[in-house]
């Protein structure tokens, strides 16, 4: 998720899932869901999203970096299903490479990849980098409301903190100008389910729905540009 700033406390804790998750005290906010994180991510971004789209090359947006789990699990997916992936994703303040090394997510989720997850942080930023023969990743450091973005998206995740915790990231705007860069056919897929968010993404033009949510959660929202 997209960091409000980059000198606060984050501590390390384990989620229900047995993976690893950030929390921010000041915040009162988690990185992921307590209730399992890479559950979550699978969940919200890979079944209800990357799975939706029957398409060989697919270019995704994500709004928040973070940890870099829902890279690592599209990569993953690229490679088991031989899809090329064009991954940009906006993250205004990248993690520490000390809070990097501390997460587990290489080691239960392939533990023999985990030369693949440090290599998403490794990257390069603000440019193109292959990572393997069906993954490339351009990670953009800057705000997602006003940094350039990709011309044609088939996938947005958007993945920002709460809107009661970070407001700044839920705005009409915001969901506008992912609208007007969205393919046809493309969609949007978020954890949050809340009414004005959902009112939004619908008055910049997505038709929108309200499906099963991760554990721990009743529903989520997913858009699509008809």
């Amino acid at each position: 998720m997209q960091n409000a700033t980059n000198h606060i406390k984050r501590e390390l804790q384990l989620t229900a899932d047995g993976s690893h998750t950030l929390f921010i005290p000041e915040m009162d906010e988690h990185y992921h869901s307590v209730n399992g994180a890479v559950q979550e991510s699978r969940h919200v971004f890979i079944e209800a999203g990357l799975h939706r789209l029957e398409r060989e090359e697919i270019t995704i947006l994500e709004i928040g970096f973070g940890t870099g789990l829902n890279a690592f699990l599209t990569l993953l997916d690229a490679e088991a299903h031989q899809q090329k992936i064009h991954y940009y994703s906006v993250e205004l303040y990248p993690l520490d490479i000390d809070v990097i090394e501390s997460l587990n997510y290489g080691e239960i989720i392939c533990g023999g990849r985990k030369d693949v997850f440090r290599a998403l942080h490794g990257a390069k930023w603000n440019t193109s980098v292959r990572v393997t023969e069906f993954f490339e990743l351009h990670k953009i450091q800057g705000d997602s409301n006003t940094c350039g973005l990709p011309e044609q998206i088939d996938l947005i995740y958007f993945d920002a903190f709460a809107p009661d915790k970070q407001p700044e990231m839920w705005n009409q705007e915001i969901f506008n100008r992912l609208y007007a860069h969205t393919t046809e056919g493309g969609l949007l897929t978020t954890y949050c389910a809340k009414g004005v968010v959902r009112r939004m993404m619908k008055e910049a033009g997505y038709s929108v729905e309200r499906i099963p949510g991760p554990p721990g959660k009743r529903e989520m929202l997913r858009a699509i540009k008809l």
